[in-house]
């Protein structure tokens, strides 16, 4: 499988342990590319994000819609093991439950999830989610398209961003924002993370102002998993965009310091 990876690298490397950055549903790599990729090679870490198929640039767009997660899993294999070193794993919602699936077979030096499908999964966040939006997401369910949430800059603000989030820029990351898998989607009720294999120590952070993944959700699957874990005032589901980014980046480095070499 040909797939998209964007790297950046830092001019004075400071640690040995490269990070590989999963991105959720609809996004592709460029997500991580708008601020963490560029700030974490700043800050010594060599950086990669890559597309999982059938986004961004990656091959598999033909088949997306019936595209699993366990082949999610797969080209985060694929992209790990082409890198120079075994990398720290980050992955963002959908891409948090690849990423706990990804490290029940394999052991990283380090996980972060941020806003992850929850260990208990997606069944009660979906279920609230559809009574907000039955209109929206009944036509999701008509045309098997998940896109649809994410069609207009409103949605993508409602879903995905706080209030007060340049709007300018929402524009923008909805023209960026692509297909996913109909399957993947349906998965993240039933294909549930196995905590009790997972290794790696772990990282997971959550936004107040989530509605995809409530920060109730992220103390639940941070005690499953033993795990460390914060919840980040003001800002919503796309913590790796919102204006609060930098604040989300920093507490991440700070973890790393002390967990990788």
């Amino acid at each position: 499988m040909n797939l998209e990876i964007i790297s950046r690298h830092p001019k004075n490397k400071r640690f040995e342990t490269p990070l590989l950055f999963v991105h959720g549903s609809c996004h592709a790599a460029w997500c991580w590319d708008e601020n963490f990729l560029p700030y974490f090679a700043e800050n010594g870490f060599d950086s990669y994000a890559v597309s999982l198929r059938g986004h961004g640039e990656s091959e598999g767009s033909q088949n997306l819609n019936w595209t699993s997660v366990s082949d999610y899993v797969q080209d985060v294999l694929q992209a790990a093991i082409n890198l120079p070193k075994t990398p720290a794993v980050v992955g963002h919602s959908l891409g948090g439950l690849v990423v706990q699936k990804f490290l029940e077979k394999n052991v990283a030096p380090a996980g972060i999830l941020l806003a992850p499908s929850p260990v208990n999964g997606m069944f009660w966040s979906g279920l609230r989610l559809y009574f907000k939006n039955p209109f929206l997401f009944g036509k999701v369910f008509l045309k098997q398209d998940v896109q649809i949430v994410y069609g207009t800059p409103k949605h993508v603000k409602k879903n995905l961003f706080s209030s007060d989030a340049d709007d300018a820029k929402i524009a923008q990351y909805t023209k960026r924002l692509g297909k996913e898998s109909y399957r993947a989607f349906w998965e993240m009720i039933y294909h549930l993370p196995k905590p009790r294999l997972v290794k790696t120590p772990l990282l997971i952070l959550g936004a107040e102002n989530d509605i995809i993944v409530p920060p109730k959700e992220i103390g639940k699957t941070a005690r499953s998993f033993n795990a460390d874990y914060k919840i980040f005032p003001n800002v919503a589901h796309d913590l790796m965009l919102e204006r609060g980014w930098q604040t989300v980046a920093d507490f991440m480095i700070d973890w790393l310091k002390k967990t990788v070499k």
